[in-house]
């Protein structure tokens, strides 16, 4: 039995890039970053970041493209896959991660837009908005149809 699969949460090193194949379907790529913290040999903590390439296809590629930004933290699940092109007579090598799932996280910073409704913000939390956890959950501004969810 083989087993190739991949789990990283990490946040978008840069902005989804959205294109479509000649049949038309949805290609987003867009780069996201992961660390780790360990201790060296003299017990002092040390910090590395890997940085992993991530591509999408179909409806997911298009919602990535809509709602993810750089600096954003997302959760994917895919398979790495390893491509190789020749250029400029060069043999060149890229590694991905082929994304099956893609969950949107805290936008790792971002301030939310403005709604424009009085009294859409309020500093005190309300029951769409745990106190506990640290930082509110933030939700799109634009009406969401049912249709549109991939599940």
């Amino acid at each position: 039995m083989y087993l190739n699969k991949a789990f990283i949460i990490g946040n978008l090193t840069r902005d989804p890039e959205l294109k479509a194949l000649p049949s038309g379907t949805k290609v987003a790529s867009f780069g996201m970053a992961t660390n780790r913290v360990y201790k060296d040999k003299d017990g002092n903590r040390q910090e590395a970041a890997e940085f992993h390439n991530i591509v999408t296809f179909g409806r997911q590629a298009e919602l990535c493209a809509q709602y993810l930004k750089k600096g954003s933290q997302a959760y994917v699940e895919g398979r790495l896959q390893t491509r190789s092109w020749e250029q400029e007579g060069q043999k060149k090598y890229r590694t991905e991660i082929v994304a099956d799932t893609v969950q949107f996280g805290s936008r790792g910073g971002a301030s939310p837009a403005p709604s424009g409704k009085p009294g859409a913000k309020s500093d005190a939390p309300s029951k769409d908005e745990p106190a506990a956890s640290g930082e509110p959950i933030q939700y799109p501004q634009e009406e969401i149809n049912p249709d549109d969810i991939p599940f």
